[in-house]
């Protein structure tokens, strides 16, 4: 079992940065994939990016590829995404998910928005 809280959203002007993170409860934490999705207002959850256990290897959607950074910290069961060169596009509730494999996750958090002026 694995409780998300994620932290790190808010107000941010076009061209900005935030930086987001999901805190995992669980000793398991580590053994999981994590992955943050987003949810835009009257649109589907999205994928946003991905990371595997070991922190290794990173997947990302086309839309945030070179602006956005996943990674984790395994020792303070953290998992990070860092959010450059904001777009108003991006505004969005941000979720972090935790699962057993790469494209199912059984694990999600509140989510936290972040809202991007242009």
């Amino acid at each position: 079992q694995v409780q998300l809280v994620e932290s790190g959203g808010g107000l941010v002007q076009a061209g900005g940065s935030l930086r987001l993170a999901c805190a995992a409860s669980g000793r398991t934490f580590s053994t999981y994939f994590m992955g943050w999705f987003r949810q835009a207002p009257g649109k589907d959850r999205e994928f946003v990016a991905r990371i595997t256990w070991s922190g290794g290897y990173t997947y990302y959607a086309d839309s945030v590829k070179g602006r956005f950074t996943i990674s984790r910290d395994n020792a303070k069961n953290t998992v990070y995404l860092q959010m450059n060169s904001l777009k108003p596009e991006d505004t969005a509730v941000y979720y972090c998910a935790a699962g057993n494999s790469p494209v199912k996750y059984e694990y999600w958090g509140q989510g936290t928005p972040v809202t991007v002026s242009s």
